[in-house]
């Protein structure tokens, strides 16, 4: 992260401009055909984002489903705790979600597992006139960046570092892409990652019955929430004490540390517990029954 921070420093340019020009770079390809690639994934990530507010989207399991419209329909009563434009991004985040447990199409960001979060904030930051759409397509390149790093120094993978390593890492993307949104630093958009990332650090990955749906979908529409609060902070000028490089470092470590049964086996955490038990029997007895009577 801090070589990624100095390079963009130097060369006097933001990380999306930066990543655009090591693309161009690497793949031999001109501006105008990445930009036009990023343009495409944003328009499958806002279609998901719309989808599950517009009618309930319910999961192939049946387990899950609905809840993005649920919230959209209590935003709309105007009576809630957060500012209503603000909890819209909470119920764009699961929509992704719902939408991928139907089988919907995603952009996985950087899973599937937590694709929900990137896609919610920027469509907030669009939706409310924040900035443009040229800005929110150059935003990809950032959370991009910011990916890459992660993943190359610890992990994106719930198997190999928890959900803190999926949900995490989805957050601090998401965290720093707003920052230079919002007009920030290259060094405020590394304090965001770190801000984000602290926030996570242990996060177990417990799926009920392995499926991608509980607690995943909930976890996706709080941390979206999460993922602007850290980009405020990390604009108002609150810095990560320690190092962004380091806390990826410990993401890592705790990951490792990790008991198998936390590390989206479908085991221990909430899996584990008699509900979700009962619950992965209650799905899979239905489809084996399903089968038997065929």
């Amino acid at each position: 992260m801090k070589e990624l921070i100095q390079d963009a420093e130097r060369r006097q340019l933001s990380i999306g401009k930066l990543m655009l020009e090591v693309e161009q770079e690497q793949s031999g390809r001109s501006e105008e055909e990445i930009i036009s690639q990023m343009e495409k994934q944003f328009e499958v990530m806002e279609e998901a984002v719309r989808r599950g507010i517009q009618q309930p989207v319910m999961s192939r399991s049946g387990m899950t489903g609905g809840d993005a419209w649920r919230m959209h329909e209590y935003i709309k009563q105007g009576n809630t705790f957060i500012h209503p434009e603000t909890l819209m991004t909470m119920a764009y985040a699961l929509s992704v979600s719902e939408v991928n447990a139907g089988m919907g199409r995603i952009v996985a960001t950087p899973t599937a597992g937590s694709a929900g979060i990137l896609p919610a904030v920027l469509v907030y930051a669009l939706d409310t006139g924040r900035c443009s759409r040229e800005a929110v397509i150059l935003s990809l390149m950032t959370a991009a960046a910011l990916g890459l790093v992660i993943a190359n120094s610890a992990s994106i993978s719930g198997a190999a570092g928890g959900c803190q390593a999926e949900i995490g890492s989805a957050t601090a993307m998401a965290a720093g892409a707003l920052v230079e949104i919002g007009g920030g630093t290259p060094e405020q958009a590394g304090h965001a990652v770190g801000l984000a990332l602290k926030n996570s650090l242990g996060l177990v990955c417990d799926p009920i019955g392995g499926l991608v749906e509980v607690p995943c979908i909930i976890r996706n529409g709080l941390h979206a929430i999460t993922a602007l609060a850290a980009a405020d902070m990390a604009l108002a000028g609150v810095k990560s004490i320690i190092p962004p490089d380091e806390v990826i470092q410990v993401m890592y470590e705790v990951g490792n540390e990790m008991p198998l049964s936390l590390r989206e086996t479908g085991i221990g955490g909430l899996a584990g517990t008699p509900t979700g038990k009962a619950l992965k029997e209650k799905v899979f007895n239905s489809k084996r029954g399903t089968g038997n009577a065929q």
